[in-house]
């Protein structure tokens, strides 16, 4: 154990020796950079490009629904109070929608969708209502998704109010046509109909068609069967009562 010790020792000590007088020596064991030397403007010589990395795509610009809103308009709490009118021009730029978070301008955008297609001005329920706060809501998850593809739980409520605005919709185009094309024309919607039911063919589920066919078949088979045997006694009745009013009859009569 001792003498492998030393030995270890003795080892490092010439790896470090020999590197110090490498260096001493001369430029063989200095790396390809370092003994290069430029003057003034002299250009680089141009490497090798290698080919190990991908060009960066660029996503699309998404247009958002909130850029139309003027960073002048106050917001929506202070709109309806005359003193924002006439305070100083700084309080007043406090109090607009420069300052104002997403939230602030996402409802500030419902209320100009409502106001296109409300009935009037205390309206705040009715189904136009309803699709246009849900229609805001859908194209502020659709601007999420885009910058944000990963987001699951924003796609799950975004799939939520799409179905909700169709049942909307739906409603509105059954009871109210005029109304329904008022709200897809002010709020740019197109109203798509559901798909016709469609199932692949396969050869399992054609047996299985098959099959069920022939049951039907035989069940209204029997249950016809059933009926004409519950219809004879009533009609052996029938006859019986027709017969003997005939004869009743002839024998009046003679």
């Amino acid at each position: 154990m001792f003498f492998k010790n030393i030995f270890r020792s003795t080892s490092f000590g010439l790896r470090t020796w020999s590197s110090f007088s490498s260096v001493k020596q001369g430029s063989s064991a200095l790396p390809v950079f370092k003994q290069a030397q430029y003057k003034g403007n002299q250009a680089f010589p141009s490497q090798q490009v290698r080919q190990y990395a991908r060009a960066v795509i660029k996503k699309q610009e998404f247009p958002s629904q909130l850029q139309d809103l003027s960073p002048s308009m106050l917001k929506l709490e202070f709109a309806s109070v005359p003193l924002a009118q006439s305070v100083d021009s700084v309080v007043k730029k406090l109090l607009t929608l420069e300052f104002a978070n997403h939230g602030e301008k996402l409802r500030m955008k419902e209320e100009e969708l409502i106001a296109k297609v409300r009935r009037d001005e205390n309206d705040r329920t009715s189904t136009e209502v309803k699709v246009a706060i849900l229609t805001a809501r859908i194209r502020n998850f659709q601007e999420h998704l885009h910058k944000h593809p990963k987001d699951k739980a924003n796609k799950r409520w975004m799939l939520m109010s799409i179905d909700r605005r169709k049942k909307q919709l739906k409603f509105l185009r059954r009871t109210r046509y005029d109304a329904f094309e008022k709200v897809c024309q002010e709020l740019n919607i197109t109203y798509s109909f559901p798909p016709e039911y469609y199932r692949r063919v396969t050869r399992r589920w054609l047996a299985k068609k098959a099959f069920c066919n022939k049951v039907f078949k035989e069940v209204q088979k029997q249950k016809a069967e059933q009926k004409a045997k519950q219809r004879a006694p009533a009609a052996k009745e029938e006859q019986t009562t027709s017969s003997a009013g005939s004869t009743e009859a002839k024998e009046t009569s003679v």
